[in-house]
């Protein structure tokens, strides 16, 4: 027997439905009620045909048939990862805003303009959304029986629409992808919003592809208008084109900033952005990295990667310490597979305002290019050894405030990912990783008693002090039973951590 009972909607439509293929390549009837993203129709049989895979799939099971592949993974991520109750009956409250850039600022502004405007456009019973990266509802647009419809599923501002506070939905699952989305009734992971057909898009940032924001637009049991997905199509394509325009200015004062370097000209220099793409680099640098010498890339599509993961890393965490002190300047080495050595290599973000745009990468002797850097980075973390892997470290750095912390394994009870940052719950209190990503953290402390047991967390085995089971054998990790730290472990996992803790013979 389910464990869910399906909500079924009573679906009208709004206008002429357009024809299309369907679900697996058959044609669907003509009383469709949405559009998929990629231009085919979604019918009242594939969407009758989701309630019950939803309901096996909440229930459960781990394959089902007949729903798209983006939404199947959407729901992976909400039940594995995210663990979003399917019964939630509201988006909850959005966390306190964090910072951002102008260039969120630029496109807020650019959104809120086209949302404000957008019922001739786009239908007058739609109600219009914009976020931030967070899926965090800044504004909502519509008429005043759509505002309140909204309001019953807090579909409205200063409330969460990211996959991991709501589920599957328009707004959550466009930020996690590229491209528009449109999520159709039981589509949604939470069957409260089963009764909504949305279509969402991200704007991403043009340098990082990072995203910044998100709009929306959202049906009440009826069919997305055909000028839906155009409209959104258009308004990021706008706001990106606004961001290319910015990011071209700013290749201009980086490449204008290596002009102004004063630096002995034999000294290997390049100018980067702030994911670490080359703008610009002299002869001598442009040997050490493989890119071409001399020629100014302004524009952010014709910039060049290094093939070195190790300084694109490095310039991420030196943006980081230039955003937190703009006097921050710093030295260390990095491998340079050319030359099979590591090289030093001095940092000197470059900021427009309060807004840092890139750097300057001086190559050689860390005094060639100025002998008061500090050494702020640790070579350790950033310099492969002679067979060009990069060694283990004894320590894990970690950052508080401005200063770096070296921590024994031993001091951290597990690691925690939110979006790109690292963060370690230790002895000496929760500290942002100077690694990014999880993946890398795992492999530094893969011989220390560090078990992956989710896509989000990191547990160092020898802390965990309780074992509790949940829903259907699920398991949760407590390290500190004073604080009443709980760490999920993902479905996938459970039979590595119950081999790791002993426990194959328990239920």
């Amino acid at each position: 027997m389910s464990l869910v009972r399906p909500l079924m909607t009573n679906v009208r439509l709004s206008s002429p439905p357009l024809k299309g293929l369907g679900m697996n390549g058959v044609k669907d009837p003509t009383n469709g009620v949405a559009i998929a993203a990629n231009g085919s129709t979604l019918g009242n049989g594939s969407l009758n045909g989701t309630v019950a895979a939803w309901e096996r799939f909440v229930a459960g099971a781990d394959i089902v048939q007949g729903v798209r592949p983006e939404i199947l993974m959407s729901w992976y991520r909400c039940r594995e990862e995210y663990g979003v109750d399917p019964c939630l009956d509201r988006a909850p409250a959005a966390a306190e805003a964090s910072p951002h850039s102008i260039e969120h600022d630029v496109v807020f502004a650019g959104l809120g303009g086209v949302a404000a405007s957008a019922a001739d456009k786009v239908g007058s019973d739609c109600l219009i959304a914009v976020t931030d990266s967070d899926g965090r509802v800044l504004a909502s647009y519509g008429s005043q029986r759509v505002l309140r419809l909204a309001a019953d599923s807090n579909l409205a501002p200063w409330y969460a629409w990211s996959e991991w506070a709501s589920g599957t939905n328009g707004i959550g699952t466009a930020l996690e992808s590229h491209g528009p989305v449109i999520v159709a009734g039981p589509e949604h992971w939470c069957r409260t919003f089963h009764s909504w057909i949305c279509a969402g898009i991200a704007v991403r940032d043009v340098v990082t592809d990072e995203p910044l924001a998100a709009l929306g637009i959202s049906c009440w049991k009826s069919s997305l208008p055909g000028t839906a997905l155009p409209w959104l199509r258009k308004a990021v394509a706008t706001s990106e084109a606004t961001l290319r325009q910015r990011a071209t200015q700013s290749g201009t004062l980086l490449a204008a900033a290596f002009a102004d370097s004063r630096l002995a000209p034999s000294t290997p220099l390049a100018a980067v952005d702030v994911a670490g793409n080359v703008v610009l680099a002299n002869t001598e640098a442009a040997v050490l990295l493989g890119i071409p010498a001399d020629t100014p890339a302004y524009a952010p599509s014709d910039r060049w990667t290094p093939h070195l993961p190790a300084l694109l890393q490095l310039v991420h965490r030196a943006i980081g310490c230039a955003r937190q002190d703009s006097h921050w300047s710093g030295t260390t080495q990095i491998f340079i597979p050319f030359l099979g050595a590591p090289v030093p290599v001095a940092v000197r973000p470059i900021s427009v305002g309060t807004q840092v745009i890139g750097a300057l990468l001086a190559f050689g002797s860390a005094d060639s290019a100025d002998g008061d850097l500090p050494s702020a980075i640790p070579s350790s973390d950033a310099t492969p050894n002679s067979t060009g892997s990069t060694p283990v470290s004894r320590r894990v750095v970690a950052l508080r405030q401005d200063r770096w912390v070296l921590l024994d394994p031993a001091e951290i009870r597990f690691a925690e990912v939110d979006h790109n940052n690292v963060w370690l719950m230790s002895d000496q209190g929760r500290l942002l990783a100077a690694s990014r990503g999880l993946d890398r953290l795992e492999q530094q402390l893969e011989d220390k008693g560090f078990l992956r047991v989710h896509r989000r967390f990191l547990v160092n085995l020898n802390r965990i002090r309780e074992i509790s089971q949940g829903f259907k054998g699920s398991l949760f990790l407590h390290t500190d039973t004073r604080t009443h730290e709980s760490i999920p472990v993902a479905r996938r996992h459970l039979a590595d951590v119950r081999q790791a803790l002993g426990l194959q013979g328990h239920g």
